[in-house]
């Protein structure tokens, strides 16, 4: 397992930095793809929002609803705080761990989760909270890293797509690569949770997990 948290100020500031270019425009625009509602104008609900990149990506998207944003970890709300300032109107940041973190409202209409699924100590703390924070109609949408098959293959990943990241970035790709789950494992999670959402494989190293409540 790889730590829960993220609190080490340069590991902040790597992540912070580094180029997720890529997988976050993707993870928005599949997104956007699936809720086909710019005009949505409720409270949607950030899991794991870390320095806020996918927070201002979601806010720009959807530019008449609201979010709340949650992180276990202040340094990286502490960095979210300055890069959300100009939608701060809009957001709410929220410092808490799941399943403890008490929310300011008890449903949502569109959760979305980056990159947090393997940071936790039990998946089903993940799936839970959106299964208690979710009603008939909303929309989920999770993307995490998928495990390889070999740790030589995380190795080759992490050559492939962090060649110019700082060292500490790096060790965290590939720390996070061995931590993260398989296909079949995640099916067995929802199967477990009772959550009614579809997986894809979306690139060598992503799944997108995504459904409506019925």
């Amino acid at each position: 397992m790889e730590p829960e948290l993220m609190e080490d100020p340069d590991q902040v500031k790597a992540y912070a930095e580094a180029d997720f270019e890529i997988p976050h425009r993707q993870f928005i625009d599949r997104l956007q793809d699936f809720v086909a509602e710019p005009n949505f104008n409720g409270v949607a609900l950030d899991l794991g929002c870390g320095p806020g990149d996918i927070l201002v990506r979601f806010a720009n998207a959807f530019p008449l609803s609201k979010i709340d944003a949650v992180d276990g970890s202040r340094a990286m709300l502490e960095h979210a705080e300055t890069f959300t300032a100009p939608i701060k109107d809009r957001i709410r940041l929220i410092h808490g761990r799941l399943p403890f973190v008490i929310l300011p409202q008890q449903f949502y209409g569109i959760i979305f989760c980056n990159s947090l699924l393997h940071h936790l100590p039990d998946p089903q703390i993940l799936w839970q909270t959106i299964k208690n924070a979710t009603r008939p109609g909303a929309r989920i949408a999770v993307m995490d890293l998928l495990r390889p098959a070999t740790r030589e293959a995380a190795e080759a990943l992490v050559e492939a797509y962090a060649t110019n990241e700082a060292d500490i970035l790096r060790r965290d790709f590939y720390h996070s690569l061995l931590a993260a789950f398989t296909l079949d494992e995640i099916a067995g999670q929802l199967k477990e949770t009772g959550l009614p959402l579809e997986i894809e494989q979306i690139s060598d190293r992503h799944v997108f997990i995504k459904g409506i409540i019925a």
